[in-house]
């Protein structure tokens, strides 16, 4: 293989890795089809660019994304602390789990968005109703995935550690805790895209200021290239939160075989 062969081969191997070759993809696929359509209907990537740049400059995009971005990570970081040590006992404890099972397994199939108007009964306008959302649209992704871990122990494991002596709190500092990080990691990055699910939908319905509101309420003024800005804005911060979370992951925790070349697409 010559030289330039072996170059051209890895960069395209590297654009492909990146994602590049993808967003070239979506772009041209978005730039072909929008001129077949009125501009206040599908506006292609240049107008909707004209458009955003309306809204970055006068300071909103970056404020609202910010305001969403708070409150996910906010929510999402209580599910989670919530979620994994629950998901741990419920594992590990029998009759627990056969009390929590028909509980989670009702409720985690309710959308976040079912219970908004409650939430905002219950807990008000404020902010209080949105994170308690969103804590709600994460905590059941991270407690099912959390229980599998623990069920997925090797209980012959479990019975070696007895026999040798060990208490129960050296098996779950020990065995059950290392063992189901991974099956953790995994239940706290699906939950950061519910989270930024149901700040979208509390940010429709019960907001002044954020990205789903910019999103809801761009359609009073016909700005369809504002709500394609809000749109991707919100992928762009989902996509980049869940690569940093992976990065993280495979720095941090790579002890616990969690490791980027095995996530999807990897």
């Amino acid at each position: 293989m010559t030289p330039l062969k072996n170059n051209l081969l890895k960069t395209g191997e590297f654009l492909l890795k990146t994602g590049v070759v993808t967003w070239i993809l979506l772009l041209a696929v978005w730039s072909l089809l929008s001129p077949l359509y009125p501009a206040n209907f599908l506006p292609g990537p240049i107008a909707t660019l004209i458009g955003g740049k309306e809204i970055l400059l006068d300071g909103t995009l970056l404020e609202f994304a910010g305001i969403s971005l708070r409150r996910v990570f906010f929510g999402w970081f209580l599910g989670s602390l919530i979620g994994a040590p629950l998901g741990i006992l419920i594992g590990r404890v029998k009759p627990l789990r056969q009390i929590a099972e028909p509980f989670v397994d009702f409720f985690r199939f309710i959308p976040a968005i079912a219970f908004l108007t409650l939430f905002i009964m219950w807990f008000g306008v404020g902010e209080r109703s949105k994170i308690i959302l969103i804590l709600y649209g994460t905590s059941f992704f991270v407690i099912v995935n959390t229980v599998s871990g623990v069920l997925g122990i090797d209980p012959l494991r479990i019975q070696a550690a007895r026999t040798l002596g060990a208490s129960e709190s050296q098996i779950l500092l020990h065995i059950v805790i290392p063992e189901s990080v991974p099956y953790v990691f995994t239940g706290v990055r699906l939950g950061l895209g519910g989270a930024f699910t149901s700040i979208v939908a509390a940010e429709m319905l019960a907001a002044k200021e954020g990205l789903g509101y910019l999103v809801f309420s761009s359609r009073l003024y016909f700005r369809i290239d504002w709500i394609l800005v809000g749109v991707v804005t919100l992928g762009l911060l989902g996509y980049f939160s869940d690569r940093a979370l992976k990065f993280f992951g495979k720095h941090a925790l790579r002890r616990y075989s969690i490791n980027d070349s095995k996530e999807f697409g990897r």
